[in-house]
């Protein structure tokens, strides 16, 4: 951790990362509550992508430096049952950026065994497209898609699955301007934060979003017997603004099953983008996962229930 004189937070540099939860890690700094600092995020890879990597720079990803979150750092006072608020204040985003079909990961993983690797450069300001090809650009939204506190429980937790401490949330609304309430269980919070996304659609459905290292400014504060059961959050406004002027194109699954009925409606989106737009299937299965949205439709129609799959037209605009 370093500290400027003459700036109002503290930066947490990319190099203190770790790969999974365990509550005997170090804290990397110190901070009490209200302090702002910035935390600098590798990429979900760790930097193993390049602006030359290919489709067979995947299968030589170490399995063991995914997901590298920035961290932990120890909050004063913090003890089990309290909140950690965190504010999320600014992005600052690199400009590169990476999705993948990587096998056997993902929703239609069976549909899709071989890599398949796409590589984005985009504005910096975030507020622009990125181009994925002569047809279709992705309007960005950066968040943090792992974000979270320690557990309880000893001993090292896999940084994959999300937990009621938080983790790979995956969850694209945790973006500038959004309040995250983190239920605290161990002394110091140890909070860290990583796998910066410069966007994503619903449920991730290929495994990957717009993979891509950049900055992330938080405000830590301490809410003392607060903690939620879960991780919530608060938006400071509409989370669709950047997708919705166009309209969008939509399927469905329907049966007993959610999961199923997921996987039918996004079965069912590729191969609508592939006949509406030319899109191979692999193409669509990744801008369906950067930019498309699973929303459930219903759930009290027994025996089956709607799953639906949305997909922005102003990608093609």
């Amino acid at each position: 951790m370093t500290t400027g004189t003459h700036s109002p937070w503290r930066t947490i540099h990319a190099q203190n990362c770790h790969c999974g939860w365990d509550h005997s890690i170090p804290p990397v700094g110190r901070v009490t509550s209200g302090e702002t600092l910035t935390f600098q995020c590798q990429d979900a890879a760790g930097g193993h992508f390049t602006s030359t990597s290919t489709a067979a720079d995947i299968a030589t990803m170490n399995p063991d430096g995914i997901n590298p979150v920035t961290g932990p750092v120890y909050v004063e006072g913090a003890e089990p049952g309290d909140a950690l608020k965190v504010t999320i204040e600014e992005f600052k985003p690199s400009g590169f950026g990476w999705s993948a079909i990587i096998p056997g990961f993902g929703l239609l993983a069976d549909q899709f065994p071989d890599p398949h690797l796409h590589l984005w450069r985009y504005d910096t300001a975030a507020n622009k497209p990125a181009v994925f090809n002569s047809h279709a650009s992705v309007p960005l939204k950066p968040f943090a898609g792992t974000i979270g506190v320690a557990l309880a429980e000893p001993g090292r937790h896999d940084i994959i699955p999300p937990r009621r401490t938080g983790g790979n949330l995956d969850i694209r609304d945790l973006s500038a301007g959004t309040e995250l309430w983190l239920p605290v269980e161990v002394a110091g919070a140890l909070f860290s934060v990583g796998d910066t996304h410069a966007a994503q659609g619903d449920g991730e459905v290929c495994g990957t979003a717009i993979e891509s290292a950049m900055d992330i400014t938080v405000k830590l504060d301490l809410v003392k017997g607060a903690a939620p059961r879960f991780p919530r959050f608060s938006t400071r406004g509409p989370v669709t603004r950047h997708l919705d002027s166009a309209g969008y194109e939509a399927t469905t699954g329907v049966g007993p099953d959610l999961m199923s009925a997921a996987r039918d409606a996004v079965s069912g989106m590729i191969d609508h983008l592939c006949s509406w737009r030319g899109l191979t299937a692999e193409d669509a299965y990744v801008l369906c996962s950067v930019c498309g949205d699973l929303r459930i439709s219903e759930v009290v129609d027994a025996p089956n229930w709607v799953v639906s799959f949305y997909f922005p037209r102003i990608v093609f605009e």
